[in-house]
């Protein structure tokens, strides 16, 4: 049996759905529709309305997948219905709106005859108001998109609608409704009533005098609502309810600033150009509803989405512009867009932040000091420091709520960084970021918000995403009605800066939360899609290249710098870090269309640095070596330039042996000795100046490892641990054969063969070189397969160094506490590093970012310490052909090495010496100089105001106090420290009496940097 509460709850779910719902509408009057699709790619509203519609109805198919169908809508306004505040005329569309998640399928966007937006409609947001009254004239067109819903409900079934090449032709939707209504206010007002107030109800203990007095309130409205007249009687059933929702809420409650948001993924399962439209739609929807909400305020982050805008929708834009400058519409994050933090490099991060802050300042005149992130996959230990050099103060994520294994302790805290910087940092407990403000919501901030007793005071982003249109009228009415409610939180309306600003006044001390904020979760994500990840990795070095030879060409030579198309080059790769496009998250044609935008990015790139060098060098027969690392390679300084066929040459080199032996063959240089077998397998390395064997007793190095991966969740995003238990070694070898054998170099090449895929991979060791290189060439068929590559290592390493972005993070290799078991797959940038005192081994790579390194007994039973990169995976969701094809990548093992040669050996993998031919000169001398590899310089170039002035940007690259002398070899007339934003900085760390000028002959300053700071100088020289 229920009980009299269950039976009152049923029956107001029943008057709300069979009642108030249908009485919203007192009359609706269907619309005359044609329509036209276009061929391809969507068309602009002038091309659009110049073309031939048909007449088209509701009932029929509409919408190839990915398709856009514009309908023409006219009709008129019934001359008889009467109009007043309670009464509104209304659009009302159905594009064929199915019951998923707003954002993933069908889209409109509203346009008049004149070509001005103005709304859209979406599945839980589909009405347009209307200025006409009775009589008066429809004339409108809709541009709606057939996008699919690919997800099937996350069920995360593979589906071929996610490239249009296998998308099919056939219509996909079919409309429902396009009718002009009208509206009663007042039964909308109701419904928001018993919304918010069922709501709360529903979140109060039972036995609540509190609950009992909202359930009897509600009955009474019920009950004096006529059913044959809700319109006549919905007053009434409001005056019932006037007396429990002016009650106000308690003095304890907890308090929530509700900041209307929309997170759009910038690309993810639908392609970029989609969100183009997206940003469009979603903008003119709060437009919409800032004229009806003075009071109401929306956050948006992401300059790209701003910047799309602006070309695509000017008059949309310049509307946007005008309501940032009244402070309703907040441009917030300073970020390009809201990128993955874990993969990209220390550089690009940092021009996340120049280009978006650079933007909004331009544009807007606004800088904002919020970073927010709260969909990306982790956050690297780097970022404080970065944010804080940026100028900003405060930082926003919810993904962290999505750990699998422990719970984050703290919502309010001080993020400290790798240097010791802290940032203020607020977790929104609500655990979302597309709140609709329902009471189970608000119960739930309140009753997870972890700093109960020392502050009280959280964030709500409101608003549905990715193309759901984000904040409703619904949901302003649920926070006006929440602003203060006993038994509910209260909810105020507000911007990111009003609530920090109040956190921090309320919570001076927060907690410290010292390093990463590593996600339990989506650990896949640093491995999938492995030809995106390569193409970000060459590309970032690319752009380093290509502006340290410009910028010497311009104060060597005079030549043009080319600002603007590395701006344009910046803008791409920094879009494609966008946290479901490098993450490999995204449908096939969002990669696909990544794969060309790099190989552009390396034409675009390696063009620039053959015209730079040119300038310098001048047309001849000669060879000039480039080398735009820091760090000298074979015999070729660091940001220097050296003839081919006279290199600075350091001492010689021994001679590389490649011997036959009963075990195999062995590459020996006098320094490094490893021996191959039959297999391919690394038997043996040895240190042959320490005189010491790395590969454990009973173990093989230099092995793949085939994985079942079938994660349980989210295919792409995924690994999980149980893949450990299904492991196929891949020992068995096609071939191993001699490929190289020289004075300088030998090389050993060993095919795999193993499913539908094949492995060529080549190992080499050069003279002089403590490192073995290997390069893999694979030619990829499997199916939800994970391919690692396996070194086990006779070194005992209770913690691991992996290279982020400015310098490295150590994590333990053991599992003594559920944080360290569930850190059991990890990102790395370059190069990992294990060591024990006095000794280590880095492992170096060109494209890969994730790893496994653990501690395991070898055959003696002593403890050694396995690397593990991960190459390849193969998910079938929501790309099911993700990483099918060709890689190719390198992978180093250098020995005797400490995080110095660590960090050296990361640069020499991803900065190879560059050849150029047909030049006169063959010798460019460096810009600058540091007498410390300690201190890295990381970034040459001319300044982002176009003045001329050059930029260097450094940061100590070992984890240690350091100071070194920067030697320049160009003339400056000043120097001073900046931000990242190349401002001067108020209070500057590094003693470089900032703004004095410098005596032509000082050519030298002696910074001192504490371990990881980063380091931004401005030459001025005019």
């Amino acid at each position: 049996m229920h009980d009299d509460s269950t039976l009152v709850e049923l029956r107001i779910s029943r008057f709300v759905r069979e009642r108030l719902r249908p009485a919203l509408n007192r009359a609706a009057v269907p619309l005359a529709i044609e329509s036209w699709d276009a061929p391809g790619e969507p068309v602009p509203f002038d091309d659009a309305i110049r073309q031939d519609y048909s007449p088209f109805g509701t009932g029929r198919a509409w919408g190839r997948p990915w398709g856009t169908t514009w309908l023409h809508i006219t009709g008129s306004v019934p001359a008889e219905w009467p109009v007043d505040d309670a009464l509104r005329v209304e659009l009302l569309v159905d594009l064929g709106f199915s019951k998923a998640t707003p954002g993933f399928q069908a889209e409109g966007l509203v346009w008049s005859p004149d070509g001005v937006i103005l709304k859209a409609v979406e599945p839980r947001n589909r009405s347009v108001p209307l200025a006409t009254g009775p009589g008066g004239q429809i004339d409108l067109y809709i541009e709606a998109a057939a996008n699919p819903d690919v997800t099937s409900g996350f069920t995360f079934v593979a589906t071929d609608q996610g490239d249009p090449a296998t998308a099919g032709a056939t219509p996909i939707y079919r409309l429902r409704q396009v009718d002009v209504v009208l509206k009663d206010q007042t039964v909308w007002e109701l419904l928001q009533d018993f919304w918010t107030l069922t709501g709360l109800m529903r979140e109060l203990p039972k036995g609540l005098a509190r609950r009992a007095e909202l359930l009897r309130a509600l009955e009474r409205s019920i009950d004096v609502v006529d059913p044959d007249d809700v319109a006549g009687t919905a007053a009434l059933g409001r005056s019932a309810l006037a007396g429990v929702l002016a009650r106000p809420a308690n003095a304890s409650a907890h308090h929530l600033h509700a900041v209307g948001h929309a997170h759009i993924d910038s690309a993810w399962l639908w392609p970029v150009r989609e969100t183009v439209r997206k940003v469009a739609r979603t903008f003119s929807n709060v437009l919409a509803l800032i004229e009806q909400n003075p009071d109401f305020t929306f956050a948006a982050s992401s300059a790209q989405q701003y910047a799309w805008l602006k070309e695509h929708y000017p008059e949309l834009f310049a509307r946007v512009k005008a309501q940032v400058a009244a402070g309703a519409f907040v441009p917030v994050g300073g970020m390009w867009v809201e990128s993955d933090t874990n993969m990209p490099g220390g550089e690009a991060l940092a021009r996340q932040f120049v280009a978006g802050k650079r933007f909004f300042m331009e544009e807007f005149g606004v800088e904002p000091l919020e970073v927010w992130l709260p969909d990306s996959f982790g956050y690297s230990a780097a970022l404080p420091q970065i944010v804080a050099a940026a100028g900003s103060r405060w930082f926003l994520t919810q993904k962290t709520s999505w750990n699998e294994t422990n719970l984050m302790p703290h919502h309010t805290f001080r993020w400290e960084g790798i240097d010791g910087t802290q940032i203020f940092t607020h977790f929104p407990p609500v655990d979302t970021y597309n709140a609709e403000l329902s009471g189970e919501e608000l119960a739930r901030a309140e009753h997870q918000y972890a700093e109960k007793g020392t502050a009280n005071t959280s964030l709500v982003p409101f608003g549905w995403g990715d193309g759901g249109g984000g904040p409703t009228t619904e949901m302003i009415a649920a926070a006006r009605r929440t602003e203060s409610l006993e038994g509910s939180p209260t909810v105020e309306l507000s911007s990111p800066r009003r609530f920090f600003e109040a956190a921090e006044a309320e919570y001076p001390e927060p907690p410290v939360w010292l390093g990463e904020l590593y996600l339990e979760f989506h650990r896949g994500t640093y491995t999938s899609q492995a030809r995106t990840k390569r193409g970000n990795r060459r590309s970032e070095h690319l752009l380093r290249e290509a502006e340290l030879w410009a910028t010497t060409a311009a104060v060597r030579s005079g030549a043009a710098y080319p600002y603007d198309l590395l701006e344009q080059t910046w803008h791409t790769v920094l879009l494609q870090q966008f946290h479901d496009i490098l993450p490999g998250s995204s449908i096939a044609w969002v990669h696909q269309e990544a794969e060309r935008n790099y190989a552009t990015v390396a034409d675009t790139l390696t063009g620039l640095i053959e015209t730079s060098v040119r300038e310098l060098c001048f047309d001849g027969d000669a060879t000039v070596l480039l080398n735009a690392g820091p760090y000298a390679i074979d015999g070729v300084a660091g940001l220097a330039g050296a003839d081919a066929a006279r290199p600075d040459s350091a001492a010689p080199k021994p001679d590389v042996t490649l011997t036959r032996t009963a075990a195999g063959l062995v590459l020996d240089n006098g320094l490094v000795a490893v021996t191959i077998d039959t297999n391919g397998l690394f038997s043996s390395l040895r240190d042959v100046a320490a005189h010491r064997e790395l590969v454990p007793a009973g173990s093989r190095g230099n092995l793949l490892q085939l994985h079942r991966d079938t994660p349980t969740q989210w295919d792409a995003w995924d690994i999980d641990e149980h893949y450990k238990r299904h492991t196929i070694a891949l020992t068995a070898a096609e071939s191993v054969e001699v490929f190289l054998d020289s004075p300088e170099r030998v090389g050993v090449r060993v095919t795999r063969v193993f499913g539908s895929s094949r492995v060529v991979e080549d190992i080499t060791l050069s003279a002089g070189s403590p490192a073995v290189d290997l390069h893999l060439d694979l030619d990829w068929h499997e199916r939800q397969k994970l391919l690692k590559l396996s070194f086990p290592l006779d070194v005992n390493a209770d913690r691991a160094a992996s290279e982020i972005q400015f310098g490295h993070v150590f994590r333990a290799t053991h599992t003594n506490t559920s944080w360290d078991a569930a850190r059991f797959e990890t990102v790395a940038h370059r190069w990992a590093h294990v060591g024990e005192p006095g000794y280590g081994v880095a492992v170096g790579n060109d494209s890969t970012y994730g790893h496994d390194i653990s501690r395991s007994p070898d055959g003696a039973g002593r403890s050694a310490t396995t690397v593990r990169l991960s190459l390849l995976r193969a998910a079938v969701f929501p790309d099911p052909a993700a990483d099918q094809g060709r890689h190719e990548l390198r992978v180093s093992l250098r020995v005797g090495s400490g995080i110095p040669e660590a960090v050296a050996e990361g640069y020499r993998l991803n900065l190879p010496l560059r050849t150029v031919t047909g030049v006169a000169d063959a010798t460019i001398e460096p810009l600058l100089r540091v007498d410390n590899p300690a201190i890295v310089v990381e970034a040459v170039k001319l300044a982002e105001d176009r003045s001329g002035d050059l930029i260097v940007r450094l940061y100590e690259a070992h984890g240690n106090r350091s100071t070194a002398r920067l030697i320049r070899h160009f003339e400056a007339t000043e120097v001073v420290e900046t931000d990242l934003l190349e401002r001067p900085l108020a209070d500057p760390r590094v003693e470089l009496a900032a703004g004095a000028p410098l005596p032509v002959e000082s050519h030298a300053l002696t910074l001192t940097l504490r371990p990881f700071e980063i380091v931004t100088l401005r030459f001025i020289r005019r």
